[in-house]
């Protein structure tokens, strides 16, 4: 996957299976990631270039970005202003 312009293609971390306590969280408890590593990055737009690059692990807002599914493994594709932090 090739991101154009100001995207950015996240692989989100796994949901927490348990809590620090070590109860197991049923599936529809489980709260949706807001890490992940980035997978690929776009050139850029407007002659800005990114900040963020491939392999770095990243905070997002909750419900930023647009899910897809390629080969068997889950992605986010969002905007690098969708990013919060890099760790």
């Amino acid at each position: 996957m090739k991101p154009i312009n100001d995207r950015v293609v996240v692989k989100p971390a796994p949901a927490e299976e348990k809590t620090k306590g070590g109860i197991i969280i049923p599936d529809t408890a489980k709260e949706k990631p807001q890490r992940g590593k980035v997978i690929a990055v776009g050139p850029g737009k407007d002659g800005i270039k990114m900040t963020v690059k491939k392999g770095d692990v990243v905070l997002y807002g909750k419900y930023s970005g647009t899910e897809l599914a390629h080969e068997g493994n889950d992605y986010l594709i969002m905007r690098e202003d969708d990013i919060l932090v890099v760790l």
